[in-house]
């Protein structure tokens, strides 16, 4: 890992942005709360935050930190088929925030997709990026 010792602790927070594409039908069940496995929001919310907690263990090299805030959220497009999840994550400490956000909405969107899984084969998780940081050395960054 690298050595974080000397740097400042500092406020950090990473906003990520997920998305999953399927069937218009499909996205619809899930707004409607109508898909066999339940709450897919709601079970993608939790697990999102649960894997954000465990991302030192999860992703080699990287810093376990002790989060302040995770928070993820999802807002269902039933027309277009989408589902967009937004994961935040803050802390204060040395090192930055950005894979714990990127995490949770990784597992988040993997979570929907198995909850979705027997509806519609053709569900697919299209993107996962970075949308804002900030804090430490290298200030404020967002996504153009």
């Amino acid at each position: 890992m690298v050595d974080v010792g000397a740097k400042p602790v500092t406020a950090r927070t990473a906003v990520a942005r997920a998305t999953v594409r399927m069937g218009a039908q499909t996205a619809a069940r899930v707004a409607a709360g109508d898909a066999p496995k339940g709450d897919v929001l709601g079970v993608a919310r939790i697990a999102g935050i649960q894997a954000a907690k465990r991302t030192g263990e999860l992703i080699p090299l990287c810093h376990p930190i002790g989060l302040d805030h995770v928070e993820v959220d999802g807002v269902i497009d039933a027309a277009a088929g989408t589902i967009v999840l937004t994961g935040t994550a803050s802390v204060t400490a040395r090192t930055g925030v950005e894979m714990e956000a990127m995490t949770a909405v990784s597992v988040a969107a993997l979570t929907v997709y198995d909850m979705v899984k027997g509806l519609d084969k053709g569900v697919e998780i299209t993107e996962v990026v970075l949308l804002e940081k900030s804090g430490g050395r290298s200030g404020h960054w967002v996504r153009s």
